[in-house]
């Protein structure tokens, strides 16, 4: 990182972190302008560095301007920062929509037969494996898809039902493919530190691709997907199977997907990046006469 400012003025740059650890080597820059992108609450993520709040606290220090994924997550830090503002997940509408029109399923998951529940994402501490195992145990007659690597878990804790299907990884390309092949998405996970903040993208990318989803009481898929009735809420596998059982028995809801398609018209990459914009330049022009207050 040196070598590459040699004769450069970082005044010029925007720092953009993602994760407070980028600090211990970049702390002694100062560029136009700094802005921290707080996606998650990684202290509360398994294996997290000791050292990763007390960066935290540093960069909020340094900060021009603070960008949250989700309501939660800001209601949790909004008051760390003078100039913070919440974002919920953008996705790509237009990549997810293919799995509406799509008949061809790929060849993993082709030759599965069924009704299909799946998800797709990482598959770790925050991945609720009892619950899985309980909707598997109720219905043998239901495939579940899992689609994702494992970490951080002993794969051994996994389920091994018949009926529940480790695909892996796959691309972001292949995604609408394997989407479009279930009868209703699942976002199965855990309540706990690793989880209370967080806004899973996958829950618009789902609804995008025109499939039911059955998630956990994650606060930022309560609120607004299942608050404006979008989404079904289970508390455990009795819930899950019941919510499932009922979308089953109104698989072509044109109403929900109207409905769907209106919530989601503006959750854009574009619209969420012209906002951020807009809010960085305000920041620029206010930098000089603006000073950061960070509360104890």
């Amino acid at each position: 990182m040196n070598i590459f400012f040699i004769n450069k003025d970082t005044q010029d740059f925007t720092f953009w972190y993602y994760t407070p650890m980028a600090l211990e080597f970049s702390f002694k820059f100062i560029p136009g302008l700094t802005v921290y992108d707080c996606m998650d609450e990684l202290s509360a993520f398994k294996f997290a560095p000791e050292e990763l709040k007390d960066l935290e606290k540093r960069l909020f220090n340094k900060a021009d301007i603070v960008f949250t994924g989700g309501q939660s997550l800001y209601e949790a830090k909004k008051h760390q920062h003078y100039n913070i503002h919440p974002f919920q997940s953008s996705i790509d509408k237009t990549h997810f929509e293919k799995a509406r029109n799509n008949k061809s399923e790929p060849d993993d998951q082709s030759g599965i037969k069924g009704v299909k529940l799946g998800f797709y994402g990482v598959i770790d501490e925050r991945f609720d494996i009892d619950l899985i195992r309980g909707i598997a145990d109720a219905h043998p007659d239901w495939q579940i898809i899992l689609i994702g690597p494992i970490v951080k878990i002993d794969p051994a804790t996994l389920p091994k039902n018949e009926n529940i299907h480790y695909l892996g990884s796959k691309k972001y390309e292949e995604l609408p493919l394997y989407l479009s092949g279930w009868n209703v998405a699942l976002v199965p996970f855990l309540l706990n530190e690793s989880t209370r903040f967080i806004s899973p993208t996958k829950t618009p990318e789902y609804l995008a691709g025109g499939k039911p989803v059955v998630s956990s009481a994650i606060k930022d898929v309560v609120n607004p997907y299942a608050k404006n009735k979008l989404v079904k809420i289970g508390v455990d596998s009795i819930d899950f199977v019941t919510a499932v059982e009922e979308l089953l028995q109104s698989p072509d809801d044109s109403v929900w997907l109207a409905q769907v398609d209106n919530f989601l018209a503006d959750y854009s990459w574009d619209n969420t990046f012209q906002s951020m914009r807009e809010l960085m330049e305000s920041t620029m022009k206010n930098r000089n006469t603006t000073v950061s207050v960070v509360s104890e």
